[in-house]
């Protein structure tokens, strides 16, 4: 294991793939970091020498924000929207899609299980039923 900006990663995996791992870094960021540190992208985690490992780190801590920084300041957007009241703050306070999509028929994940309201159940309907002529008898 390999320990890269507080994230162990994976020996047997290639470095292109392995810096995906490390949040705010995708497949187009991997291969620039490796093209300007001079590193092939098919190269084993393993294999890297003690100086290919410090460049990465240093090219990385350099030029991007990664990690606890990047979703510390994507909290921070959300918080600011949340304080000035702006539509894509109370989607967030809401918990509803933020970016336009529609919530008639679909965003489940976000919107959470669904609450049946008006329509039951024959089968309910009908203990229901039976249970208030019980009641009624008494």
């Amino acid at each position: 294991m390999v320990r890269i900006l507080g994230l162990n990663i994976s020996d047997k995996s290639n470095i292109d793939y392995a810096l995906t791992n490390l949040y705010g870094i995708g497949w187009s960021n991997s291969k620039t970091i490796l093209k300007k540190c001079n590193i092939d992208r098919l190269k084993k985690v393993k294999d890297l020498s003690e100086e290919e490992l410090k460049a990465i780190i240093n090219f990385i801590e350099n030029n991007y924000k990664v990690e606890g920084d990047l979703r510390e300041i994507l909290a921070e957007n959300i918080k600011r929207l949340k304080d000035i009241n702006s539509y894509r703050g109370v989607r967030h306070n809401k918990s509803l899609p933020v970016r336009g999509q529609r919530t008639r028929s679909n965003a489940r994940t976000k919107r959470g299980k669904r609450k049946t309201v008006g329509a039951l159940k024959k089968e309910v309907r009908a203990m229901m039923e039976q249970e208030d002529r019980v009641e009624e008898k008494k």
